[in-house]
């Protein structure tokens, strides 16, 4: 069995630091045991790893040269072995291994969701995935737990890991992007200030993924405010087609649909052709007019117009606020089942008369809803990866107001963003503080 350990040289010349752990399993063979600690390693650090082996195995040092752009993060442990997937692929029907990036890697919703991914339950049983996680100075250790727990599950699809704190590092060649990591509105902070302050990092972040990933990554972007973090994002990454990126509201489509199911007394499996309008925040318009149970109109199977307008409504828009009051924090869990279930929808084919919920870049769009925003709206995939907008659509005055209303909260966010998207001098005219569950 080939053993790694991981010896570091001299060799500084780069200040940007990536760290790594790295666990050292010494071969008996070996008379002084070594122990290795956590330290910083400069981009541009030379790094050697050997494998301690049998008598029947060729010990073959393997140099690697850490500055070289194209360089990939530094791994983590157990995932720093190489393993010939050609090989394995002679046995095993699987296909070509898929990089996946995702930032707040060591909070909440990322403990929930990468472990989804490891198992093969997301992309599939037969799909080989390295992952990267992005986390910051002080989440370091904290990623590094995240790591050693993804090595002691044994998952044999999970192929790499590796850990960093530079976006230009943990998105090179980032096949998908899932940005989870933002920082929470603090008390006293204005909506604007959030929007400030997170907008510089989705910024940054659609630089590095413009620099370094692949020119055909899908991002999804869970940071809040979402829609407009997904446009600064993609204003930011010229080099990316807009269409790529999506700000998640499948956490609210699922919640619709748990209400809809609650109120005509069937299972979830009933309720189809869900779909959330606009920004995700308290002015998103969960639509009942298109929706269907059974296959039937909801208006047909929910005779209480009053309860859809209002009580409905408001239960979908306020969820996450009462689910904070409940448990004490904001959702974790379901939000990493919500952003399973967008990857899926768009790796698989949508059933049949069905759609699904994303927001979505407007330009083009068939509904009349302003340019240039990130808009939720509802969309099939052939399973490829891409998207197309739902066309056979209805509205009504009730449904047209509201979706008016999220569209001028996006319109006034977007103003308010302009300094990070390259569109000018931003003024922040704000038409409420419709504060997103989660943000104090």
């Amino acid at each position: 069995m080939a053993v790694a350990e991981f010896i570091p040289s001299s060799s500084f010349t780069n200040k940007t630091n990536v760290y790594s752990s790295q666990f050292s399993y010494v071969s008996t063979q070996i008379s002084q045991k070594r122990r290795f600690s956590l330290r910083p390693l400069p981009r541009s650090h030379y790094s050697q790893i050997c494998c301690s082996v049998t008598s029947k195995e060729v010990q073959a040092p393997t140099v690697v040269q850490t500055d070289d752009p194209k360089k990939k993060p530094e791994c983590y442990g157990v995932f720093c072995l190489t393993y010939d997937l050609k090989a394995e692929e002679e046995t095993k029907s699987w296909k070509k291994m898929i990089t996946v990036s995702v930032s707040g890697a060591a909070g909440m919703i990322a403990n929930h969701l990468l472990f989804k991914l490891a198992s093969g339950e997301v992309f599939g049983p037969d799909q080989p995935i390295a992952l990267r996680l992005l986390g910051s100075e002080r989440s370091i250790q904290a990623l590094e737990g995240v790591a050693m727990e993804l090595e002691d599950s044994l998952y044999p699809l999970l192929r790499e890991v590796n850990i960093g704190t530079d976006p230009y590092e943990v998105f090179q060649d980032a096949e998908w992007a899932l940005l989870i990591g933002a920082k929470p509105r603090g008390p006293g902070m204005e909506r604007a200030g959030l929007l400030d302050i997170n907008g510089q990092i989705f910024a940054e972040q659609g630089k590095a993924l413009n620099d370094v990933a692949s020119r055909n990554v899908k991002v999804i972007v869970v940071g809040n405010p979402c829609n407009t973090n997904a446009l600064i994002c993609l204003k930011n990454a010229p080099n990316i087609p807009a269409k790529n990126f999506h700000a998640l509201t499948r956490l609210d489509e699922n919640r619709a649909k748990c209400q809809l199911a609650l109120k005509a007394g069937v299972f979830y499996d009933k309720v189809s052709n869900v779909t959330i309008w606009g920004n995700h925040s308290t002015t998103q318009v969960p639509d009942f007019l298109n929706a269907k149970i059974n296959g039937l109109p909801v208006k047909e199977v929910i005779k209480d117009t009053k309860w859809l307008e209002e009580e409905f409504t408001e239960k979908v828009q306020k969820r996450g606020g009462v689910l904070i009051q409940k448990w004490g924090r904001s959702s974790a869990a379901s939000t990493a089942v919500s952003i399973v279930d967008a990857i899926r929808s768009l790796v698989t084919p949508t059933p049949e008369g069905d759609w699904f919920s994303t927001g979505v870049y407007t330009s083009g769009n068939p509904y009349g809803i302003a340019e240039d925003i990130v808009f939720s709206m509802p969309c099939r995939s052939k399973g490829d990866g891409d998207y197309e907008l739902v066309k056979e659509v209805i509205f009504d005055d009730y449904l047209w107001s509201r979706i008016k209303k999220s569209e001028d909260e996006l319109l006034a966010e977007k103003r308010c963003v302009a300094h990070l998207t390259g569109e000018g001098i931003a003024v922040c005219d704000l038409p409420g503080d419709t504060m997103l569950p989660g943000e104090m």
